[in-house]
Protein backbone atom coordinates (compact mmCIF):
# COMPACT_ATOMS: atom_id res chain seq x y z
CA UNK A 1 0.00 0.00 0.00
CA UNK A 2 1.74 3.69 -0.76
CA UNK A 3 2.06 5.09 1.80
CA UNK A 4 -0.31 8.26 1.19
CA UNK A 5 -3.00 5.80 1.39
CA UNK A 6 -1.55 4.11 4.42
CA UNK A 7 -1.28 7.41 6.06
CA UNK A 8 -4.57 8.52 4.60
CA UNK A 9 -6.53 5.37 6.49
CA UNK A 10 -4.52 5.81 9.77
CA UNK A 11 -6.09 9.09 10.36
CA UNK A 12 -9.57 8.87 9.15
CA UNK A 13 -9.32 5.51 11.69
CA UNK A 14 -7.91 7.72 14.63
CA UNK A 15 -10.84 10.23 13.98
CA UNK A 16 -13.38 7.42 14.01
CA UNK A 17 -14.48 7.84 10.85
CA UNK A 18 -14.41 3.99 10.24
CA UNK A 19 -14.76 1.77 13.19
CA UNK A 20 -12.74 -1.17 12.43
CA UNK A 21 -9.26 -1.68 10.84
CA UNK A 22 -7.95 -5.02 9.44
CA UNK A 23 -4.21 -4.80 9.20
CA UNK A 24 -0.89 -7.28 9.67
CA UNK A 25 1.08 -6.95 12.44
CA UNK A 26 2.67 -3.67 11.64
CA UNK A 27 0.40 -2.45 14.22
CA UNK A 28 2.49 -3.38 17.15
CA UNK A 29 4.91 -1.02 15.80
CA UNK A 30 3.93 1.90 18.44
CA UNK A 31 0.71 3.48 17.11
CA UNK A 32 -1.10 5.31 19.77
CA UNK A 33 -5.26 5.51 18.71
CA UNK A 34 -6.97 5.99 22.61
CA UNK A 35 -10.51 5.14 21.15
CA UNK A 36 -9.47 1.97 20.14
CA UNK A 37 -11.25 -1.00 22.92
CA UNK A 38 -10.71 -4.17 21.32
CA UNK A 39 -7.98 -6.02 18.83
CA UNK A 40 -8.75 -9.64 17.74
CA UNK A 41 -5.44 -11.41 17.07
CA UNK A 42 -5.68 -14.35 14.62
CA UNK A 43 -3.45 -17.04 14.65
CA UNK A 44 -1.58 -16.04 18.01
CA UNK A 45 0.41 -19.16 18.01
CA UNK A 46 2.22 -17.84 15.12
CA UNK A 47 3.56 -14.40 17.02
CA UNK A 48 6.32 -14.28 19.43
CA UNK A 49 5.48 -13.45 23.40
CA UNK A 50 7.15 -9.65 23.26
CA UNK A 51 4.82 -9.24 20.17
CA UNK A 52 1.68 -10.26 21.29
CA UNK A 53 3.03 -8.22 24.58
CA UNK A 54 2.98 -5.47 21.82
CA UNK A 55 0.21 -5.80 20.26
CA UNK A 56 -1.88 -6.17 22.78
CA UNK A 57 -0.71 -3.15 24.14
CA UNK A 58 -2.33 -1.00 21.28
CA UNK A 59 -5.91 -0.73 23.13
CA UNK A 60 -6.89 0.68 26.47
CA UNK A 61 -4.35 3.11 26.04
CA UNK A 62 -7.25 5.40 27.70
CA UNK A 63 -9.81 5.90 30.55
CA UNK A 64 -12.12 3.11 28.88
CA UNK A 65 -11.83 -0.89 29.46
CA UNK A 66 -10.10 -2.81 26.97
CA UNK A 67 -9.94 -6.05 25.47
CA UNK A 68 -7.78 -8.35 23.48
CA UNK A 69 -8.77 -11.57 21.97
CA UNK A 70 -6.48 -14.08 20.55
CA UNK A 71 -7.50 -16.89 18.34
CA UNK A 72 -5.54 -19.85 18.50
CA UNK A 73 -6.08 -23.80 17.16
CA UNK A 74 -6.52 -26.32 19.88
CA UNK A 75 -3.35 -27.31 21.83
CA UNK A 76 -3.06 -30.21 20.80
CA UNK A 77 -2.30 -28.54 17.20
CA UNK A 78 0.15 -26.31 18.62
CA UNK A 79 3.60 -26.50 19.50
CA UNK A 80 5.32 -26.76 23.03
CA UNK A 81 6.56 -23.46 22.98
CA UNK A 82 3.46 -21.50 21.27
CA UNK A 83 1.33 -22.73 24.25
CA UNK A 84 3.84 -21.15 27.06
CA UNK A 85 3.86 -18.40 24.98
CA UNK A 86 -0.07 -18.18 25.10
CA UNK A 87 -0.37 -19.32 28.83
CA UNK A 88 2.25 -16.65 29.92
CA UNK A 89 0.89 -13.54 28.13
CA UNK A 90 -2.50 -14.38 29.29
CA UNK A 91 -1.04 -14.87 33.21
CA UNK A 92 0.48 -10.90 32.59
CA UNK A 93 -2.35 -8.90 33.03
CA UNK A 94 -0.92 -6.25 35.24
CA UNK A 95 0.75 -2.83 34.45
CA UNK A 96 4.25 -2.65 34.05
CA UNK A 97 4.62 -6.51 32.87
CA UNK A 98 7.41 -6.10 30.30
CA UNK A 99 10.01 -6.96 32.33
CA UNK A 100 8.25 -10.60 33.08
CA UNK A 101 7.40 -11.05 30.18
CA UNK A 102 11.07 -10.73 28.78
CA UNK A 103 12.04 -12.86 31.61
CA UNK A 104 9.50 -15.43 29.64
CA UNK A 105 10.58 -14.78 26.50
CA UNK A 106 14.31 -15.35 27.25
CA UNK A 107 12.97 -18.98 29.23
CA UNK A 108 11.18 -19.89 26.28
CA UNK A 109 13.48 -19.17 23.43
CA UNK A 110 16.73 -18.89 25.31
CA UNK A 111 19.47 -16.71 25.01
CA UNK A 112 21.40 -15.23 21.91
CA UNK A 113 25.01 -14.16 21.46
CA UNK A 114 25.96 -10.68 22.49
CA UNK A 115 28.94 -10.50 20.56
CA UNK A 116 27.42 -12.37 17.46
CA UNK A 117 24.96 -12.73 14.88
CA UNK A 118 22.86 -15.37 16.83
CA UNK A 119 19.44 -13.96 18.06
CA UNK A 120 18.23 -17.08 20.45
CA UNK A 121 18.65 -20.57 21.57
CA UNK A 122 22.36 -20.70 22.58
CA UNK A 123 21.58 -20.58 26.22
CA UNK A 124 19.62 -24.28 26.02
CA UNK A 125 22.77 -25.65 24.70
CA UNK A 126 25.40 -24.96 27.21
CA UNK A 127 23.36 -23.25 30.46
CA UNK A 128 23.06 -19.70 31.68
CA UNK A 129 26.19 -19.92 33.95
CA UNK A 130 28.66 -21.34 31.87
CA UNK A 131 27.43 -19.18 28.73
CA UNK A 132 28.19 -16.00 31.38
CA UNK A 133 31.19 -17.90 32.17
CA UNK A 134 32.57 -18.47 28.59
CA UNK A 135 31.81 -14.73 27.59
CA UNK A 136 33.65 -13.13 30.56
CA UNK A 137 36.53 -15.16 29.71
CA UNK A 138 36.33 -14.42 26.42
CA UNK A 139 35.83 -10.73 26.06
CA UNK A 140 38.87 -10.74 29.13
CA UNK A 141 41.13 -12.49 26.28
CA UNK A 142 40.20 -10.30 23.88
CA UNK A 143 40.93 -7.02 26.05
CA UNK A 144 44.27 -8.35 26.99
CA UNK A 145 45.05 -8.67 22.91
CA UNK A 146 45.04 -12.44 23.47
CA UNK A 147 43.12 -15.29 20.86
CA UNK A 148 40.16 -16.67 23.19
CA UNK A 149 41.10 -20.88 23.83
CA UNK A 150 37.87 -23.25 23.62
CA UNK A 151 40.20 -25.86 25.19
CA UNK A 152 40.46 -24.26 28.71
CA UNK A 153 38.17 -26.46 30.85
CA UNK A 154 35.27 -24.22 32.43
CA UNK A 155 35.80 -22.82 36.10
CA UNK A 156 32.89 -24.46 38.04
CA UNK A 157 34.37 -23.45 41.33
CA UNK A 158 33.54 -25.51 44.58
CA UNK A 159 30.48 -27.26 44.86
CA UNK A 160 29.28 -27.08 48.71
CA UNK A 161 26.72 -28.99 50.48
CA UNK A 162 26.21 -28.61 53.94
CA UNK A 163 23.49 -30.97 54.50
CA UNK A 164 20.91 -28.02 54.96
CA UNK A 165 18.83 -25.63 53.30
CA UNK A 166 20.34 -22.72 51.93
CA UNK A 167 18.53 -20.03 50.13
CA UNK A 168 16.45 -16.55 50.31
CA UNK A 169 13.19 -17.71 51.47
CA UNK A 170 9.89 -16.05 49.75
CA UNK A 171 8.32 -14.67 52.70
CA UNK A 172 12.05 -12.92 53.22
CA UNK A 173 12.57 -11.38 49.58
CA UNK A 174 8.70 -11.84 48.17
CA UNK A 175 9.71 -9.91 44.60
CA UNK A 176 11.03 -13.01 42.70
CA UNK A 177 13.19 -10.84 40.54
CA UNK A 178 14.57 -9.00 43.51
CA UNK A 179 15.78 -12.77 44.73
CA UNK A 180 17.83 -13.25 41.73
CA UNK A 181 19.90 -10.41 41.38
CA UNK A 182 20.75 -11.00 45.13
CA UNK A 183 21.70 -15.00 44.41
CA UNK A 184 23.66 -13.71 41.59
CA UNK A 185 25.06 -10.90 43.59
CA UNK A 186 25.91 -13.65 46.65
CA UNK A 187 27.42 -16.21 43.90
CA UNK A 188 29.32 -12.83 42.56
CA UNK A 189 31.19 -12.68 45.63
CA UNK A 190 34.77 -12.28 45.45
CA UNK A 191 36.22 -12.13 49.27
CA UNK A 192 34.70 -12.64 52.19
CA UNK A 193 34.29 -8.63 52.78
CA UNK A 194 32.45 -8.39 49.68
CA UNK A 195 29.96 -11.59 51.37
CA UNK A 196 29.87 -9.49 54.85
CA UNK A 197 29.00 -6.42 52.68
CA UNK A 198 25.74 -8.10 51.41
CA UNK A 199 25.03 -9.47 54.54
CA UNK A 200 24.79 -6.32 56.29
CA UNK A 201 22.80 -5.01 53.11
CA UNK A 202 20.31 -7.55 53.48
CA UNK A 203 19.64 -7.37 56.92
CA UNK A 204 19.24 -3.05 56.45
CA UNK A 205 16.80 -3.87 53.49
CA UNK A 206 14.48 -7.01 54.67
CA UNK A 207 15.23 -7.42 58.41
CA UNK A 208 17.37 -9.91 59.88
CA UNK A 209 18.37 -12.75 57.96
CA UNK A 210 16.16 -16.25 58.27
CA UNK A 211 17.73 -19.45 59.28
CA UNK A 212 17.81 -20.55 55.76
CA UNK A 213 19.73 -17.15 54.58
CA UNK A 214 21.98 -17.89 56.63
CA UNK A 215 22.30 -21.37 55.31
CA UNK A 216 23.17 -19.48 52.13
CA UNK A 217 25.74 -17.24 53.58
CA UNK A 218 27.76 -19.66 55.06
CA UNK A 219 27.75 -21.98 52.04
CA UNK A 220 29.10 -18.93 49.96
CA UNK A 221 32.08 -18.38 53.11
CA UNK A 222 33.16 -22.05 53.11
CA UNK A 223 32.99 -21.96 48.96
CA UNK A 224 35.30 -18.58 48.90
CA UNK A 225 37.55 -20.33 51.19
CA UNK A 226 37.81 -23.39 49.46
CA UNK A 227 38.17 -22.46 45.70
CA UNK A 228 41.57 -20.90 47.23
CA UNK A 229 42.97 -24.82 47.95
CA UNK A 230 41.55 -26.09 44.56
CA UNK A 231 39.00 -28.17 46.50
CA UNK A 232 36.23 -29.29 44.00
CA UNK A 233 33.88 -30.29 46.44
CA UNK A 234 32.48 -30.26 49.88
CA UNK A 235 29.92 -32.37 51.22
CA UNK A 236 29.34 -31.80 54.79
CA UNK A 237 26.61 -33.96 57.23
CA UNK A 238 26.32 -34.02 61.18
CA UNK A 239 29.05 -36.89 61.91
CA UNK A 240 31.54 -36.28 58.90
CA UNK A 241 32.75 -33.54 56.00
CA UNK A 242 34.06 -34.89 52.56
CA UNK A 243 36.09 -33.04 50.69
CA UNK A 244 37.85 -33.44 47.03
CA UNK A 245 40.85 -31.68 45.62
CA UNK A 246 41.53 -30.85 41.89
CA UNK A 247 43.75 -33.76 40.42
CA UNK A 248 46.79 -30.63 40.26
CA UNK A 249 45.50 -29.19 43.22
CA UNK A 250 48.10 -26.86 45.10
CA UNK A 251 47.86 -28.55 48.76
CA UNK A 252 51.12 -29.59 50.01
CA UNK A 253 50.70 -33.37 50.10
CA UNK A 254 53.18 -33.72 53.01
CA UNK A 255 51.79 -31.16 55.18
CA UNK A 256 48.16 -32.99 54.71
CA UNK A 257 49.86 -36.40 55.30
CA UNK A 258 51.30 -35.28 58.17
CA UNK A 259 47.79 -34.11 59.61
CA UNK A 260 46.11 -37.32 59.26
CA UNK A 261 49.30 -39.46 60.34
CA UNK A 262 48.93 -36.69 63.66
CA UNK A 263 45.02 -37.76 64.22
CA UNK A 264 44.21 -41.22 62.00
CA UNK A 265 40.93 -41.20 64.19
CA UNK A 266 39.67 -37.62 62.66
CA UNK A 267 41.36 -38.28 59.19
CA UNK A 268 40.95 -40.30 56.62
CA UNK A 269 42.76 -40.09 53.08
CA UNK A 270 41.57 -42.67 50.53
CA UNK A 271 43.46 -40.99 47.83
CA UNK A 272 45.45 -37.85 46.85
CA UNK A 273 42.54 -36.16 45.85
CA UNK A 274 40.02 -37.32 49.09
CA UNK A 275 39.72 -36.70 52.19
CA UNK A 276 37.23 -37.24 54.94
CA UNK A 277 36.78 -35.45 58.37
CA UNK A 278 34.60 -37.64 60.92
CA UNK A 279 33.52 -35.17 63.82
CA UNK A 280 29.96 -34.26 65.89
CA UNK A 281 28.75 -31.32 63.95
CA UNK A 282 24.99 -30.87 64.83
CA UNK A 283 24.78 -27.26 63.44
CA UNK A 284 25.92 -25.22 60.36
CA UNK A 285 28.58 -23.28 62.08
CA UNK A 286 30.20 -26.42 63.31
CA UNK A 287 30.48 -27.92 59.98
CA UNK A 288 31.95 -24.70 58.84
CA UNK A 289 34.42 -24.31 61.68
CA UNK A 290 35.11 -27.96 61.20
CA UNK A 291 36.07 -27.66 57.68
CA UNK A 292 37.83 -23.54 58.29
CA UNK A 293 39.83 -25.20 60.52
CA UNK A 294 41.63 -27.85 58.47
CA UNK A 295 41.70 -25.46 55.53
CA UNK A 296 43.60 -23.00 57.88
CA UNK A 297 46.02 -26.26 59.00
CA UNK A 298 47.08 -26.42 55.09
CA UNK A 299 49.35 -25.06 53.08
CA UNK A 300 50.05 -24.41 49.52
CA UNK A 301 52.80 -25.45 47.73
CA UNK A 302 55.48 -23.62 47.28
CA UNK A 303 56.06 -21.86 43.58
CA UNK A 304 59.50 -23.33 42.18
Amino acid sequence: MPEQDLERIMVDFYHQRFNVLVCTTIIENGIDIPSANTIIVNRADKLGLSQLHQIRGRVGRSSHRAYAYLIAPPKSAMSENAVKRLEAIEALEELGAGFTVATHDLEIRGAGELLGAEQSGQIHEIGFSLYNQLLARTVAALKAGEIPSADLPPDHGTEVDLGVPALLPEDYVPDVHTRLMLYKRIASARNTDDLNDLEVELIDRFGLLPEYAKNLFSVTQVKLVAEHYDVTRIRAGSESVHLSFAKSHKIDVSKLLALVQENPSMYKLSSAEKLTIYAEMEDVQQRVETIGGLLDGLELKQAA
